[in-house]
Order: structure tokens, then sequence, then C-alpha cells
């Protein structure tokens, strides 16, 4: 007798060849009846091809990639030979539909394949900008989803989580599937990746543990870069904006190698002050003589704790920094939502080391748009100044995991609005 499990293995297959072809030929109906005929527990917009890794999406995107061999199937204008661009131009057409059926169905932006490219990687590969923008588009509507949900799971209180579930069935639609879906693979994806690649890269961890100072970097315990010396020109074009001229106040959070605590100081700042949380940091801070700088104050201990007292003495600067190493976005989202307001006068300006998502092109750019976005909701403008950063291939020997994959770095300037 033949073991039925190998029938359902096969059907499974089938099922899965099924909905990538569809996806590949841009055959939407087809894509809707498969998608929502399924009856797997996993979402079906989301499977996988075993030899590629390709998903319904990377599927629907390579099936654009410019071919001046291929034609248009659905012909010329008065019988004639349908040209390569007109070719390309249909593909493009069918293709965004179809990316944007399956991200209204749950379909995950940053999946990846078994070459390490999510679809938008892909498309920015093959040259295809719109789809590659529907995808940033798609990440930062996840991501605003996920960053607000974290909020909300602090709320205990019953009330409020009636009034939450209130809320969701108001702005059920097109794309709420898509967003629920996708930050919940997310995570779990993310969480594969750390648990891959050893331990967890967390704040608590990295305050514990014993730190390596070397000529051209800074390393925890488990070999991660918290800071290297290539960051130098991104921090002296930062120290410049901050302080265009001399005398002012200035807070820097977060001391490390102190490379833009030493461009702060040629600026000759009437203050300085330096929030340091990690004790080894300390103790290298006043070996090398910091503490006994012009105007140098030094508050060792987490921001977190160190600025609700610095508010509560009326404390204010003309300039903040902030490069924390291993906090979360929801600790930098409070950061300046809640206590920048406190501290910057009101002509001031604020700028923090820009490195959410820097491991690939499309997480760089979502965060960007994320963070914009949470900039002008908090009350400030923010200016971009794109930056070439130098070619790194040396620079990750013997560091656990390279924290910088792209060739730009965008600078940010922040201040009130007006």
């Amino acid at each position: 007798m033949s073991d039925p499990t190998d029938l359902t293995d096969v059907n499974v297959d089938l099922a899965t060849q099924e909905i990538l072809l569809a996806a590949s030929q841009h055959d939407i109906p087809k894509l809707r009846s498969l998608v929502r005929s399924n009856d797997s527990a996993a979402n079906p917009a989301n499977v996988k091809d075993p030899e590629t890794g390709f998903s319904p999406l990377h599927a629907a995107i390579a099936a654009c990639e410019p071919d001046e061999d291929d034609v248009a199937v659905n012909g010329a204008p008065n019988g004639e030979t349908p040209k390569p661009e007109q070719a390309e131009n249909t593909a493009l057409q069918t293709g965004v539909a179809t990316v944007k059926f399956l991200l209204q169905e749950g379909a995950i932006w940053n999946d990846l394949d078994l070459n390490d490219e999510t679809p938008g990687c892909l498309a920015k590969r093959l040259g295809l900008e719109e789809l590659y923008e529907m995808i940033v588009d798609a990440g930062v509507r996840a991501e605003l989803l996920l960053n607000r949900l974290d909020g909300y799971e602090e709320i205990e209180d019953e009330d409020m989580e009636e009034e939450e579930e209130a809320e969701a069935k108001a702005v059920e639609g097109d794309e709420a599937p898509e967003l629920v879906d996708a930050g919940t693979e997310v995570v779990e994806v993310a969480e594969t990746e750390t648990q891959e690649s050893g331990p967890d890269v967390t704040n608590p961890r990295y305050l514990d543990s014993n730190l390596q100072f070397q000529n051209d970097r800074l390393l925890d315990q488990d070999q991660n870069g918290v800071m290297m010396a290539w960051e130098s020109d991104i921090m002296a074009k930062s120290a410049r904006k901050l302080l265009p001229t001399t005398g002012l106040r200035v807070l820097n959070v977060g001391h490390g190698m102190g490379i833009v605590d030493g461009f702060l100081q040629e600026k000759s700042p009437a203050e300085h002050h330096i929030i340091e949380a990690h004790p080894d940091v300390v103790v290298e801070m006043k070996r090398k003589g910091w503490h006994e700088k012009p105007g140098v104050t030094i508050h060792e201990g987490k921001w977190q704790d160190v600025i609700p007292a610095l508010v509560g003495e009326g404390v204010m600067f003309d300039a903040i920094y902030y490069d924390t190493f291993a906090e979360s976005y929801s600790d930098f989202r409070e950061f300046f939502t809640e206590q920048v307001i406190g501290l910057l006068e009101q002509e001031g300006r604020w700028s923090f080391f820009n490195g959410m998502g820097a491991d690939r092109q499309i997480s760089y750019d979502v965060y960007q748009k994320v963070v914009e976005m949470d900039l002008f909701e908090a009350g400030f403008e923010v200016e971009w100044e794109e930056i070439k950063v130098p070619t790194l291939e040396g620079e990750w020997t013997g560091v656990r995991r390279p924290y910088w994959n792209i060739d730009s770095y965008r600078l940010p300037l922040c201040k009130y609005m007006d």
C-alpha cells in the first residue's frame, strides 16, 4: 500500500506550484481562486518554491524582468509584431496589479528567497522602480502597524482593549489583512534569523557584556560591532550640522568610542553633556580624561533614568545627538516624542545615527519613511543629506554581523516645525 502522506506532500507541492505559476503569469483571477480556496493553516500568498525560495511576490516581480527577446502576448495594433518595449510595459502593468493583489492578500513584503533577496531587493536589482516603491510602501504600512501594536500590548485595561477591537473593526478593508498577517510573519522570520546567527542582540545583554576596545572598533562580548572608525566622516558632518558656531550647549546620548564627542569638542561648546550607560565605556572615558575636558559633564546611566532629572532641573540644549546600541525603535520613538521636547531649545536642532535597516537597501528606505512620519507626528521636520559610504569589505573581519551593507548614509537634521 502507498503511504497516504506521500500523496499529501504531492498535493501540497502541486498547489504551491500552481500558485507560483499563476503569480508569474500575472493571472489574478486564477490567483484569487487558488489563494482564497486554500484550506491550509498557512497563508497561501506566502508559499515557497523549494528550489529557489521564491514566494508569489518574488515570482510576480521576476516575471517583469526586461527581456528584449520577449513579445507581448496580447499582440500589437493593426496586426504588427509587438515591440520589446510593448512587452515590457504590458508585463509591468500586469505585474503591478498582481503585486497589489498579493499584498492585499497578506504577502510578506520582506520574505527572503534562497538568494537572500526580498521581493523589493529583486525589484531593485532588476531596475523595476515602480514595483520597488510598492514593496517599500507595504513595508512602511506593516512597520507602522507593528510599532503601534507594540504600544497597545502594554495596555491591560479591559475597556481600552474593547476600544482597540472596535477601532480594528472600523478600519477593516482591503489592506487590513495584509498588515496583520504580514506583521505576524515578519516577527517570526526575524526571530528565526536571530536564533540561527547567535545570541539575541539586546540592550540588557550589551550592558552586561565585557567590551573590547580596539584601535578602529568597539565590540561587545559576542563580537557585535558597537561602533567602528569608518563612521568618522558621518560623525564629523553630524557635529558640524549640530553646532554651526562655537559656544553652544550640546547633549550626546551614547559615547561609545567618543568619535562624535571628539568632533563636538572641536566646536568649543559652552556645555557638553554626555550620557553613557555602559560601565566599561565610562571607565574608558575617564581613562582618556573626558571628565576633565572643557564644559564636559558625564552622566552615568541609561538615558531613560538620566533625562527626567535633567528636565526636572530645567537644563536645556541647543543641540542633541542620539546614538545608542541595541535599543529598539520603540525606545528611539519614545526618546524623540517624549524627551526631546523637554530638553531642546525652540531654535535648536538634533540628530541621530541613522542605521536602522542598513543591512539591506529596502529596509533602510522603509525605515526612513517610518521615521519621517513619526517625526512629523511628534512635531519635527527633518532634512536629509546623502553621504557616500566607503567600501567596507575589509571592515567586518572578526565582526559577527555586518551592520552596514548599503552604498549611502542619509544624515538627518531635525528641527521643530514652524
